[in-house]
């Protein structure tokens, strides 16, 4: 059995009430959940944390060194600009996926571009809710490879 950090930058425990129209009407708390009982199918656990401050999320990522075998993150508007974060990250062993509700690519030009991705394992966007399971089932396949 495995930890899985699951990572959320700003903005996210709006999730439900921030522009539905883009990222959906389901709640962090709905996230979180749906995370967990993925992770639970493959004997993996989950601990999950979420600031607005940037500093908080670097010293979450830390935080997991030793401890979490992977991480699932959402950095939020941290994504594209934030490269404390792209350096915690590059300090951690293990697995990290990148996880965008929206599809940052077909939105404003400056959401373009990732801090995150060189770092990541992978990244998966646009796909909503399912794109976290599916970071589930990806790091679950790399922690048995």
């Amino acid at each position: 059995m495995a930890i899985i950090a699951l990572l959320h930058g700003p903005n996210l425990n709006l999730l439900g009430q921030r522009e539905p129209r883009i990222y959906g009407t389901a709640t962090l708390a709905d996230y979180e959940a749906a995370v967990t009982a993925a992770a639970a199918q493959h004997g993996h656990t989950v601990q999950a944390f979420q600031t607005n401050h940037e500093g908080a999320l670097v010293d979450a990522i830390q935080a997991a060194r030793g401890v979490a075998a992977a991480i699932i993150i959402n950095p939020g508007a941290f994504t594209h600009y934030a490269w404390s974060i792209h350096d915690a990250l590059s300090a951690f062993a293990g697995p990290i996926v990148e996880v965008h509700i929206s599809n940052p690519n077909a939105r404003e030009a400056w959401r373009h571009t990732s801090v995150v991705s060189p770092v990541a394992t992978g990244s998966i966007i646009g796909l909503g809710l399912h794109g976290y399971e599916l970071a589930v089932e990806a790091i679950a396949r790399k922690l048995t490879a």
